[in-house]
């Protein structure tokens, strides 16, 4: 079983628009994603425009890669050295603890993720 950050098992962060490296819905991970994408947040303005300040533009869509471009208020399992990025610089969005692949941990910990939860 594939575990979320809380221990229990992974659920979906979201399907529309469909999110994760392997566009099943979930912020599974695995060998060939380098990017680890396993924190799943609900973006908002402030997140969206420092990731894009900092050079990784979420916002304009990219369909040969299945990226729909972001919007406030989309879910989406976002790179947790991108996600650690923007907390370290103030900029908190909303994660979905139960949608988080327990792999974050290796990377933040689980009092930093549960600073940005929110109950859905």
């Amino acid at each position: 079983m594939v575990k979320n950050v809380l221990g229990g098992a992974l659920q979906t962060c979201c399907t529309k628009p469909l999110t994760g490296f392997y566009r099943d819905g979930k912020c599974n991970t695995g060998e060939e994603d380098t990017g680890k994408h396993t924190v799943c947040t609900i973006v908002n303005e402030e997140f969206l425009e420092h990731q894009l300040s900092v050079g990784n533009d979420l916002v304009t869509p990219h369909p040969q890669w299945g990226f729909p471009g972001l919007k406030p208020g989309d879910c989406w399992c976002v790179c947790v050295d991108r996600w650690k990025q923007a907390y370290d610089a103030g900029v908190r969005t909303p994660v979905r603890l139960e949608a988080t692949h327990e792999q974050a941990l290796e990377t933040v910990t689980l009092e930093m993720l549960i600073a940005c939860s929110r109950v859905n």
